[in-house]
């Protein structure tokens, strides 16, 4: 018997032919044939082949197809010499209308029944290790010589006629310090699934115990280490249960066909295709990923709406990365609560100002392209003055349809709660993210305070609560934007407020928020949101991260969020529609503002053109 000290140096054809002759002592391939790519195997009736070619095509991150065999080849030419896939894998399963009926070291004796049967060689993340290795990145299951472990999730793959099932993944533990390494190692070897599908808490793709594996073995984590989730081509033992095809042949998960193919040395060529990751949370902790173009783009957004056309000492609030760490994690979001609402004009009626307004449509705008549910919560003295103005930017063009608009009221100790959950359950959010734009912050002492020290509780209903509350309840994000520090979730920067803000020792926000975005003008931050989403939802490498590399790439959809975005027409007509119904300028600064000769306020042009 050979033991497994020395297969990884073998080479392919070799291994292949101990294989075949039963003389191993190992229960799977990972680290085997170092450097050369490992495959998947399923084997069904020729006339399910066509069918799931296309289920493979179409759910490609993780069931990457390397070869189909003509009906009874049991060969693989461009994959291997002198191969046979009645034998060379370690182990088989047999699948009969559904169940997995045993195991078997080789398919011999259904010889006659594989004649009408077609192969399916499919990518393998066994492939992969000896390029994560080669980072200085330890493959812990190999470390602890054994099987990887691997996962159904609740992420359902796209379906193709009777083939349908939920992705299964592959975990490693990665040093925290080492994820962006892991990524850029394994995100051009799509062959091998490429890039993980998703870093950090289990539960966020329905796995809820990492020591009980659907497939493999339980892999310990080291202290520091992250759990690391890649697409798993088990996803088509998955897919051959559900299909409950009468009869159906796979390897055994881990004990792969070794191919005589070496891994491409894949070298990443441009800021397109080089991978940045980046937290969004931390409870649950969720990692993101992006390209160096796109976060590159959305940072030049920050740097321009960080112009202080008031001169106010802003540059003293602003915390670099916060716009981009912000739209990740509203990217992954599904449903939205925002806020806007700042009464400075408190001896007029209405005493809103126009800064919020408008940059909290556009932010509901291309959420709404983006087909994610978002709702606006408001005072409920200005009720019907939101509604009046959200009909119209409908009708204008603004909005695909009307927003749900909410008010808020402390009823009882747990009235935050029950707003942000259903039933009042934690673990059933009804938001995943909040977004407050010029919204009035509560200050220290529990009031509320305009630029100029005066006291305006009185007109603000206490919405606070909710970023309270959002704190403390898992799965739940938050994002504040403004201009002066005391506006809502301005509380993460109150220190700076209070030094380099006039007034700042009382009117800084106590309440902080997940990110904050300064902005020379909060509609700016609106505007930055809305097209750094965009930039997000046109960039492969996060959208891919998105979807779990499963289904097809949304990029069909970019004339939609393209004409989803703020247009200079767009913002001109609803400044107008916010005169028309009274509301007055907090900041006629903004409207005079040019940059490269463009008006400032209105970002369309300058943010479009110059970053898209």
């Amino acid at each position: 018997m050979f033991l497994s000290g020395g297969l990884k140096s073998l080479l392919p054809h070799v291994l292949r032919r101990i294989i075949r002759c039963n003389r191993l002592s190992i229960s799977n391939t990972s680290g085997m044939a170092e450097g050369y790519k490992q495959a998947n195997v399923v084997i069904l009736h020729k006339s399910l082949a066509d069918d799931f070619e296309k289920f493979c095509h179409a759910n490609d991150g993780p069931l990457p197809l390397l070869y189909r065999s003509k009906p009874g080849d049991w060969k693989c030419p461009p994959l291997s010499r002198d191969s046979d896939i009645r034998t060379d894998c370690l182990q088989y399963r047999i699948y009969e209308h559904g169940a997995c009926t045993g195991s078997l070291k080789s398919l011999k004796e259904y010889s006659e029944q594989l004649k009408d049967m077609v192969t399916f060689y499919l990518g393998c993340s066994f492939s992969f290790e000896k390029a994560v290795q080669n980072a200085n990145i330890p493959v812990r299951n190999v470390e602890q010589k054994c099987n990887v472990s691997m996962y159904k999730t609740a992420v359902p793959c796209h379906s193709v006629s009777t083939f349908c099932c939920n992705l299964v993944v592959t975990m490693r533990p990665i040093p925290e310090s080492k994820l962006e390494a892991a990524v850029t190692a394994t995100s051009e070897l799509k062959e091998a699934h490429g890039a993980p599908i998703h870093m950090g808490d289990p539960g966020l793709l329905g796995i809820q115990d990492l020591s009980k594996p659907d497939y493999g073995d339980p892999v310990q984590l080291h202290p520091g280490d992250i759990p690391v989730f890649w697409a798993c081509g088990v996803t088509g033992v998955e897919a051959v249960i559900n299909c409950r095809t009468p009869l159906a042949f796979t390897h055994s998960p881990g004990c792969m066909f070794v191919t005589d193919q070496k891994n491409d040395n894949a070298t990443i060529r441009s800021s397109r295709e080089i991978p940045q990751v980046h937290r969004i949370s931390q409870d649950p902790l969720h990692y993101s990923i992006v390209s160096a173009e796109a976060a590159q783009k959305i940072k030049t957004l920050e740097t321009l709406i960080g112009i202080d056309p008031g001169d106010r000492g802003i540059i003293h609030l602003c915390r670099q990365d916060e716009l981009l760490k912000a739209c990740l994690s509203i990217s992954h979001a599904r449903s939205v609560l925002i806020t806007t609402g700042f009464p400075t004009h408190f001896t007029y009626e209405p005493p809103e100002e126009n800064d919020g307004p408008p940059g909290a449509l556009a932010i509901a705008a291309i959420l709404q392209a983006l087909e994610k549910d978002v709702a606006i919560v408001t005072d409920q003295r200005a009720m019907n003055l939101n509604k009046k103005i959200i009909e119209e930017a409908v009708q204008l063009g603004i909005l695909k349809r009307p927003i749900p608009l909410l008010s808020y009221q402390r009823e009882s100790a747990d009235s935050a709660l029950m707003f942000l959950c259903e039933n009042g359950n934690p673990g059933r959010p009804r938001f995943d993210h909040l977004i407050a734009i010029e919204r009035a912050g509560m200050a220290a002492d529990g009031n509320y305070y305009n630029a100029r020290k005066v006291n305006i509780k009185h007109l603000v209903d206490p919405i606070d609560e909710l970023f309270l509350a959002a704190q403390t309840i898992p799965g739940i994000t938050a994002t504040g934007v403004g201009d002066g520090g005391n506006e809502l979730g301005m509380g993460k920067v109150k220190d700076a407020v209070k030094k380099h803000i006039k007034n700042g020792d009382v009117i800084a926000c106590d309440v902080e928020a997940d990110f904050t975005i300064v902005a020379g003008v909060s509609n700016w931050g609106g505007y930055a949101i809305a097209c750094a989403l965009y930039i997000l939802s046109t960039c492969e490498i996060h959208d891919r991260y998105l979807r779990k590399a499963v289904g097809f790439p949304r990029l069909s959809k970019k004339t939609d969020w393209l004409s989803a975005l703020p247009s200079v027409a767009k913002e001109e007509k609803l400044l107008k529609t916010l005169v028309r119904y009274g509301v007055r300028s907090g900041k006629t600064a903004s409207l005079e503002m040019e940059v490269d000769g463009l008006p400032f306020y209105n970002t369309h042009s300058l943010m479009i053109e110059k970053l898209l």
